[in-house]
């Protein structure tokens, strides 16, 4: 399986209308249990991260909310199911929060950035946050990291 195309990747990109992103220059991959919640974190400038994301054991619900103040789709999200088996993929631009559940055991979860990992500049915005509205799923008691569980709202949050 080819995982990744930079080729193919800006060119769907360009259909989209939306400017290529900086290289990658790094990849994480994290394990999670069925119900673990990460998220929704960012980096700050000068160290904004965009993330391509993808699953290569269990599934995902994986989620995206624009935090670029003035926005047109400022606290607005998007969510898609990502999966060992639909091996879908999904683009967070720099300027947005990321986060996701995890649905299956030992959930693996791959992502390239375009920034390296920056302490000092990583933030979060809460999961729950009503004015962002995000639909987890049904049922849903995530299991949260310490600094996950305490993150600010969305109007309190230091942002783009």
């Amino acid at each position: 399986m080819e995982s990744f195309s930079q080729q193919r990747f800006s060119d769907g990109l360009t259909a989209l209308g939306l400017a290529p992103p900086r290289p990658f220059v790094q990849d994480n991959e994290s394990a999670s249990a069925p119900g673990v919640l990460r998220g929704l974190h960012y980096q700050l400038p000068p160290h904004p991260q965009g993330k391509l994301v993808r699953v290569v054991r269990g599934a995902a619900l994986d989620v995206a909310v624009d935090i670029r103040r003035g926005s047109p789709s400022f606290g607005q999200w998007v969510s898609a199911t990502l999966s060992a088996d639909n091996r879908q993929q999904m683009w967070i631009p720099e300027g947005f929060a990321h986060g996701f559940v995890a649905l299956d055991d030992d959930t693996r979860f791959l992502y390239k950035t375009t920034s390296y990992y920056a302490m000092a500049c990583e933030r979060a915005i809460r999961w729950d946050d009503p004015a962002i509205g995000i639909q987890w799923p049904a049922g849903l008691l995530p299991r949260l990291a310490p600094k996950d569980a305490v993150a600010p709202l969305l109007s309190e949050a230091e942002l783009f």
